[in-house]
């Protein structure tokens, strides 16, 4: 088998998780500056086979789309082009944020490291990888 790579992707930093390659366990890989990421998968899916991109997908709590979501659209056109033969998912990514910051307080980390922005980003697509991973 192969692994399922989420990303939480930001404007700045995107998180990103991964599964093993049984696509059992959900684990962070790393936080990695968005200008850098399509250069980053590009190193990683040929090291490592990947047969799904899963992309979080920022939505309002009425449904509709976030304002977030225009800075997606671009990124998963490049992504096509440069990956083609990786299938994008896009997963609901609403909370994520909360929970990952709940998660780390949950762990017991200090106030600095709560304070770490890239390790939230990288949190937050570990739980959009479980999230896929558990409804799958």
């Amino acid at each position: 088998m192969s692994r399922i790579l989420a990303i939480d992707f930001g404007q700045k930093r995107t998180g990103i998780a991964v599964t093993d390659e049984l696509q059992i366990i959900a684990s962070g890989l790393t936080t990695v500056n968005t200008n850098e990421l399509i250069p980053f998968l590009k190193d990683y899916t040929s090291k490592n086979k990947v047969e799904l991109f899963l992309v979080g997908k920022p939505k309002q709590m009425n449904n509709t789309d976030s304002e977030s979501e225009t800075l997606i659209l671009p990124f998963l056109q490049k992504l096509k082009n440069q990956l083609p033969n990786i299938p994008i998912q896009r997963v609901d990514e609403r909370f994520t944020s909360k929970m990952a910051f709940q998660t780390m307080l949950d762990g017991g980390l200090k106030k600095k490291q709560r304070q770490n922005k890239a390790l939230v980003d990288e949190i937050s697509a570990t739980i959009i990888l479980q999230s896929y991973l558990y409804n799958k």
